[in-house]
């Protein structure tokens, strides 16, 4: 029988697949201009977002309580192997923070390579692990 919380994370998780599509498509071009490049930065702005919710919703189905905020989500689902590469994870909240909060064009470059290489990989893994935590 399924609770509310299992509830909670699937609702959720099929918001995050959505948000992936659009990440998925705006990360498929190899050159960008500065608007493309901003797409691609928002994109990856709401998947990181959802992407964190998401395994805290995880977390909460399995019985932790207390983990507010994607920092802590992060650690916790590191240590009980939902992710890897916690540094990593880490590192994407930081660029999700300054991209949300100020906007530097070098920042802006950086981050968009390193969502190309680093970030995407990591929640396209990601999409794989939860949707088969959704499908048991």
């Amino acid at each position: 029988m399924e609770t509310e919380i299992d509830n909670r994370f699937k609702q959720r998780l099929a918001n995050l697949e959505r948000a992936y599509a659009e990440f998925d498509s705006a990360n498929s071009l190899k050159t960008y201009s500065k608007l493309e490049r901003s797409g691609l930065i928002q994109t990856f702005e709401f998947t990181f977002e959802l992407a964190w919710k998401t395994l805290q919703d995880l977390l909460i189905s399995r019985g932790y309580q207390g983990l507010n905020g994607p920092r802590p989500v992060i650690e916790q689902c590191f240590q009980d192997g939902i992710i890897d590469d916690g540094e990593n994870w880490l590192k994407m909240l930081i660029s999700r923070n300054l991209t949300t909060h100020s906007y530097n064009e070098k920042t802006a470059e950086e981050i968009a390579q390193n969502i190309k290489t680093i970030y995407y990989p990591l929640i396209s893994k990601l999409m794989v692990r939860l949707q088969n935590e959704r499908d048991r």
